[in-house]
């Protein structure tokens, strides 16, 4: 009898224990939690208590609460925000506002536990007062300079009209962007307001940081409301609609701010390093220029004509060459160094350094190097010398390699520029020659060669250059010489000048704007790289000699004329010069003219930037699994709100 029970025992446990693993039994938990209370009562009014407690249905999990959560109006202390269990406790360290409405925005932030279904966009909110604050606005922050979408800036408003508020007031009302730069702030009063964004790098909700990115505009609006509806689709499944129904809302106006955010650009100047990455090159790099470069005093070493110095067009990147050798060898310079930087006033003061500037590399490794490097050719000689085959007896000293761009292929509106490694002592231009191929001779060609005003090592050459021909730029040997003493070899460079018809041509007609206003197209490719800039003229532009490929416009503003973007300035209220996008890509094919009309403020601007070349993509939206749906398929049965239907 014992036995008997045993047995039966055993195959009870046994059935339990695969029941308990059967991967067919019981159906998911879809649903997504939702409140069942609160203390206080959302929507609550004359509210004291600094705490919040949100009891949910299920137990809950909160994802990174510091930055999905939003509170508003913005609270200088941060507050503590936890999810315990089946609940969210929300501990408010600042003092609260009298007739005041705070919301606490947890947008995706929640989800259940167990299977992660998201709660969707959720707020809590209450008021100090008497009186429920319900009005909303929304738009868009955008990167002034090419309309990416600015993902997590703050945007707040201000009941202060002055321009003097964003300076010294936190905002009084705050939201935060998503990944697609689109923001909500809720819980606003009627009124008044201006609209703000600040990349807040001190938390004090005031812009106070000429390096904290912002944007602002002296627009003002009246939040308001109307009644509307929408579309919602319902799906039968991911390829067939079910129905579509027109769903009733509350349309908050306005709801299409446009926010265009920049940093200022850094003037301040100072010393951000020092570097000899290489032994004969010194690098000091600010972080802004000066007119006059830094006063060198060598401390160990004689500095009277040591250098060639190379600044960069900003004067913001300084390089010193070393002329002597002894001093390329020395691995330890001593110097003085006397610049200009901004003092706490940021007044313009003199600044003196001493500083130890050596090498990436000792003389001692550089010359083990070397030595290597000979032993290894003197080995490959003696091979040669065994094998009967030419050799040299006496190495072979390096030679000056210059860069020529482009090579080979030239289009009819090209430049080449020649540029050497290290500055010249001497150029020989009479030993440039450019030669043209008619029928089956060589021809001399007229060019014009001078240095680039960017770069004392780097030089143009232009010429008319002729479709469908050939051409040989040929420079003779020990034609350019460096300040080390190290000569070119002789050099032949062919190049081959395209057909016509090998390229297209693309002309932009542009609207939209005045006239007299002056505006530059960008051509760029799929990387947003600028293939070519032309200045707009008469409400044209034209892009000669393009390569066969697709491209995407861009066009903006050039208040200065100095042909290029410029950011903008809070204290000197200038906004960034005006960009603009072409909405989509424009394919160039060769032998074709490609003529496109562009309305530059036709679209909104959160509507221009073609979302191919868009950097900032949007993050992806938290939806339900479903997957009742799936498994009510694998096991051949309906599944409808939550329970199975027939057997199919």
């Amino acid at each position: 009898m014992k036995k008997l029970i045993y047995l039966c025992l055993t195959a009870l446990a046994v059935t339990a224990c695969a029941r308990m693993g059967n991967p067919d039994g019981g159906w998911y938990d879809d649903t997504p939690p939702y409140v069942v209370g609160s203390t206080p009562g959302d929507l609550s009014t004359d509210v004291r208590p600094k705490r919040v407690s949100i009891y949910f249905n299920e137990f809950i999990k909160l994802e990174d609460a510091q930055n999905k959560v939003i509170i508003s109006p913005p609270q200088l202390e941060m507050p503590e925000i936890k999810a315990t269990g089946k609940r969210v406790v929300v501990d408010l360290k600042d003092s609260l506002k009298e007739n005041t409405t705070y919301t606490i925005d947890f947008g995706d932030a929640i989800s259940d536990f167990t299977e992660g279904n998201p709660m969707g966009n959720y707020a809590f909110t209450f008021s100090t007062g008497k009186v429920i604050d319900t009005l909303q606005v929304s738009g868009y922050v955008l990167n002034a300079e090419n309309l990416e979408p600015v993902k997590g800036i703050q945007v707040g408003l201000y009941d202060d009209l002055s321009d003097t508020a964003f300076q010294k007031k936190p905002m009084m009302r705050i939201s935060r962007t998503d990944s697609r730069g689109h923001f909500v702030i809720k819980g606003v009063a009627p009124g008044t307001y201006r609209c703000y964004a600040l990349q807040d790098a001190d938390n004090n909700y005031v812009y106070n940081q000429k390096s904290e990115m912002i944007g602002f505009s002296h627009d003002t609006f009246e939040p308001s409301w109307k009644p509307d509806t929408r579309q919602d689709t319902i799906w039968r499944d991911s390829l067939h609609i079910d129905n579509i129904l027109r769903v009733p809302f509350t349309h908050f106006l306005p709801d299409d701010i446009t926010l265009l955010a920049f940093t200022s650009e850094q003037t301040n100047r100072y010393l951000l390093k020092t570097e000899r990455t290489e032994p004969q090159k010194i690098g000091f790099y600010f972080t802004y220029g000066d007119s006059v470069p830094p006063t060198v005093r060598g401390l160990n070493f004689d500095a009277d004509s040591a250098f060639v110095v190379e600044s960069s067009l900003k004067n913001d990147t300084i390089y010193y060459w070393l002329r002597d050798s002894s001093l390329i060898n020395q691995d330890t310079l001593r110097m003085e160094v006397q610049y200009m930087m901004t003092d706490t006033t940021e007044l313009l003061i003199s600044k003196t350094d001493t500083l130890d500037i050596t090498p990436k590399e000792s003389y001692e490794k550089r010359m083990k190097a070397r030595q290597r490097e000979i032993e290894a050719w003197q080995k490959d000689q003696d091979k040669k010398k065994k094998r009967g085959e030419p050799y040299d007896s006496v190495m072979p000293r390096e030679m000056l390699r210059l860069k020529i761009n482009p090579s080979g292929s030239l289009s009819p509106a090209s430049i080449v520029t020649i540029e050497s490694p290290t500055p010249l002592l001497r150029l020989d231009t009479a030993a440039i020659h450019l030669y043209t191929k008619i029928d089956t001779l060589w021809y001399d060609a007229d060019y014009t060669f001078k240095p680039s005003p960017d770069n004392i090592r780097r030089y143009t050459l232009t010429a008319d250059w002729k479709p469908d021909t050939e051409y040989s730029l040929e420079i003779d040997s020990a034609a350019f010489e460096d300040i080390y003493g190290t000569v070119i070899g002789p050099v032949k460079q062919g190049m081959k000048v395209k057909s016509e018809d090998d390229f297209s041509t693309l002309t932009v007609n542009l609207s939209g704007i005045e006239d007299t206003v002056a505006v530059i197209l960008q051509l760029l490719n799929n990387s947003e790289a600028v293939v070519a800039q032309v200045s707009a003229s008469d409400g044209k532009a034209e892009f000669d000699y393009l390569e066969p490929g697709r491209y995407y416009l861009r066009a903006f503003v050039d208040s200065n004329g100095n042909g290029r973007w410029d950011t903008g300035d809070y204290a000197a209220d200038r906004q960034a010069e005006a960009v603009y996008y072409y909405h989509e890509e424009t394919e160039c094919k060769a032998k074709w003219d490609v003529t496109r009309n562009w309305n530059l403020t036709s679209r909104r601007r959160f509507e221009q930037k073609p979302s191919a070349i868009t950097k900032q993509k949007p993050d992806k939206e938290k939806k339900l699994k479903n997957r009742n749906q799936e498994r009510a398929k694998q096991l051949g049965k309906e599944y409808i709100e939550g329970k199975t239907g027939v057997r199919l």
